[in-house]
């Protein structure tokens, strides 16, 4: 299977995540500045609230006007006994107005299988003529241990997500809070996340998924964000969870062209045109040499600007 160097034209920079107990936050989340929301019924909601925070994602997803935003909803582990009911009573009524489906704590490919076989049966019932996509949420070892047939184990499948928290929990690690940088703790030097993080950028590119981060809990601590941010874009992961409005700006930028790269990509791309043109099989730009690596570098970056921009533009409209 030749390896995916794009992903798919989702913009998903940023993605806030709201309580689905709190029609009063979703509301908010449906006009803020993120390029996704997700209505979560997993650990955001009381066991004691989640069978009746379901008619508040139906209510929410029918009624509110989400603009361009891809609209999620994360269900429940399959290791509960909410699980399918949220795919069920969630989905039936407010399917048409749901994007993808998030599910936590992905084990194994049969977990994707699961949720992609019952979506089937949902839209079939119901007559929804697209499909819903799926995202994966990489926290556990045995997700880690399975990310290259997770990400291979569906055709909805849009996303794999690191979620630091649960699988710091699942491995035994010390963590104080979720998503917080604790690389330069002496008893770790080094980035205790890398490999994981890496893996799933690495399994999401081979398939042609998106790769999220996950959040930071720390939602005060805007500069600890940012760098968490670079820190994910460094590795190549195209977005980033929030848990707070108060992120999203600083998500944005992070995940978003420099003025100086999209200029760059510009000037590639042109000049590889022109090579091509004039039958040249060498591409110089400002003294360096570009090969078809660089082009598809640029390309990637010219189409994520390219959605940026159409975004900003469906918002003023």
């Amino acid at each position: 299977m030749p390896e995916m160097t794009s992903p798919p034209p989702r913009l998903s920079r940023s993605m806030l995540f709201v309580p689905a107990s709190r029609p009063d936050m979703i509301a908010k989340a449906a006009r803020s500045e993120a390029d996704a929301v997700c209505i979560d019924l997993e650990d955001a909601v009381a066991p004691d609230q989640k069978e009746a925070s379901r008619g508040n994602v139906v209510r929410a997803l029918t009624e509110l006007d989400f603009g361009p935003r891809t609209r999620l909803v994360r269900i429940n582990g399959l290791d509960t006994a909410y699980a399918y009911r949220d795919l069920i009573d969630v989905l039936e009524p407010a399917g048409r107005a749901v994007d993808l489906v998030m599910l936590p704590k992905t084990r194994t490919a049969a977990d994707v299988g699961f949720v992609a076989t019952l979506l089937s049966q949902i839209e079939a019932r119901v007559g929804i003529g697209r499909e819903i996509g799926i995202e994966a949420q990489i926290e556990t070892a045995s997700g880690f241990l399975w990310l290259r047939e997770i990400a291979a184990s569906s055709p909805r499948l849009e996303s794999l997500i690191f979620g630091s928290g649960d699988y710091a929990a699942s491995m035994g690690m010390p963590l104080v809070s979720i998503g917080v940088d604790d690389q330069h703790d002496a008893a770790y030097p080094g980035h205790r996340w890398h490999a994981v993080m890496h893996g799933i950028v690495a399994a999401a590119r081979a398939n042609g998924l998106r790769a999220m981060d996950g959040p930071y809990a720390a939602f005060k601590d805007l500069a600890g964000f940012e760098r968490a941010c670079r820190t994910a874009r460094a590795l190549g992961f195209d977005g980033k969870q929030c848990i707070h409005p108060s992120q999203l700006p600083v998500a944005n930028a992070a995940f978003s062209p420099r003025p100086d790269e999209v200029a760059w990509a510009r000037s590639v791309a042109s000049a590889y045109d022109e090579a091509v043109e004039q039958g040249r099989g060498v591409v110089v730009v400002e003294g360096k040499m570009i090969d078809a690596a660089n082009l598809r570098m640029a390309m990637s970056t010219l189409r994520r600007q390219e959605a940026i921009e159409a975004r900003v533009k469906g918002r003023a409209l």
